[in-house]
């Protein structure tokens, strides 16, 4: 059998974090307007807007603050997605708000993030949300943070300065849980270090944001060894051509599966072997994260949605009694002790009900409240839930995908709690 390549055209997804009026999306213009990611009238409507607010230039944050109201006011109020590419890769950028009161934006934007960028007014230093949205970075496991020290052009492009925030935010940062850190001194109004490199700041050796971003090793993000794949569908065509056609589709959540490996089916338990993996671009012979294929089993098993094709001898963990690091969404109320909720989890749903609220986590010094248990919107607190049925999951540690959860009012509707499985 040939050996598996992991490789195909790579996207990969980061979050800008910060405090307000840091230049988040600033750069995130000059990203899209320096790397020739716009259309013309793109930028003609944001020069109009720019002209008819007497602004010098062309305010390139317009590019992201898409509501009405945050182009009204300049901020970022909800998390703007924006799509593009170069030659060597794919991006989603998540353009979250800095505000306290939108932590719950951050969590959104940055859960399925392969980089964080984390934006410091050079004027400012390291402040208190600035360690918030490190803190954040590091519960949500983002394998790669970017320390962009941004308005050098204010600071006269000193290196001093840049040293002193490097050295500030080291020593805060040691006591997190990340492992890839990197600073770079930029001027998203300028261009400094984004796109092309700075001629103002010669003394800085390293790459610009783009180069960064563009050669960043991602591939190892995902998990290659625990092979997780939640069956999302099970593939019947009808026809005379498919006759016996039988297939399970989904995403692979971990591991590689390749053609002729033994396999079990969750929660069954009956193992088989896997007879053939098909794409939309033909059949292939093994099939790796984030890959969505269809896998076809040697044996006829009754599989259904939310059952999990695993190895025999790997396992991820199953219960009933889930134990979460919440984040709360809902402003309307707060978590409710004893509460039912509607709990989905990969392509699972059951229904749940909050057992126990160990702790409220202070965001700012990671100081656990054992007095205050009351979750309202943008807490985040420890919560051991226990649903109706069995989950199949890993720690959102080992794995991002199968230990993440959300959280459903029955009543609502809304989704009112993202959760990652300790």
């Amino acid at each position: 059998m040939s050996q598996i390549k992991l490789t195909s055209t790579e996207l990969l997804r980061f979050t800008t974090a910060g405090s307000v009026d840091d230049g988040k999306s600033t750069l995130i213009g000059r990203l899209l307007y320096d790397s020739k990611s716009i259309f013309q009238d793109q930028y003609e409507d944001i020069e109009r807007i720019s002209a008819r607010r007497g602004e010098e230039g062309v305010n390139l944050a317009l590019l992201t603050d898409g509501l009405k109201a945050e182009r009204e006011q300049g901020i970022t109020i909800d998390v703007a997605y924006r799509y593009f590419s170069t030659p060597k890769r794919k991006f989603i950028i998540a353009d979250t708000p800095g505000h306290i009161q939108y932590t719950r934006n951050m969590v959104t934007g940055a859960s399925t993030a392969n980089v964080a960028l984390l934006l410091i007014d050079a004027r400012l230093g390291v402040g208190e949300q600035t360690r918030r949205h490190a803190i954040i970075a590091s519960l949500l496991q983002i394998p790669h943070v970017v320390v962009c020290v941004n308005k050098m052009d204010l600071v006269d492009f000193s290196e001093d300065v840049f040293n002193d925030i490097h050295d500030d935010f080291e020593s805060f940062a040691a006591k997190l849980d990340i492992v890839d850190f990197h600073f770079i001194p930029i001027s998203a109004l300028k261009g400094d270090n984004v796109v092309d490199r700075s001629k103002n700041m010669l003394w800085y050796e390293g790459p610009t944001l783009m180069y960064y971003l563009e050669n960043v090793h991602i591939a190892s993000d995902h998990n290659f060894i625990d092979c997780r794949f939640p069956v999302q569908n099970v593939i019947r065509p009808y026809n005379d051509e498919f006759h016996d056609y039988r297939g399970y589709a989904g995403r692979v959540a971990g591991g590689i599966f390749k053609v002729g490996d033994d396999v079990m089916v969750l929660p069954s338990g009956f193992t088989s072997k896997i007879e053939k993996i098909d794409t939309f671009d033909g059949p292939i012979e093994g099939a790796f994260p984030p890959m969505s294929v269809t896998i076809l089993l040697e044996d006829d098993i009754d599989i259904s949605r939310g059952d999990m094709i695993v190895r025999v001898n790997n396992h991820p963990q199953t219960g009933q009694d889930i134990d979460v690091m919440l984040c709360w969404f809902d402003n309307n109320k707060p978590l409710q002790l004893r509460g039912k909720y509607t709990i989905r989890h990969t392509t699972q749903e059951a229904r749940c009900i909050v057992n126990e609220i160990r702790y409220k986590l202070d965001i700012n010094t990671l100081h656990r409240n054992l007095e205050d248990t009351e979750l309202r919107m943008n807490d985040m607190g420890r919560v051991v839930l226990r649903s109706t049925k069995p989950l199949f999951y890993d720690s959102y540690k080992q794995n991002r995908i199968t230990g993440s959860i959300i959280l459903i009012d029955e009543g609502t509707n809304n989704t009112v709690a993202a959760g990652m499985i300790i």
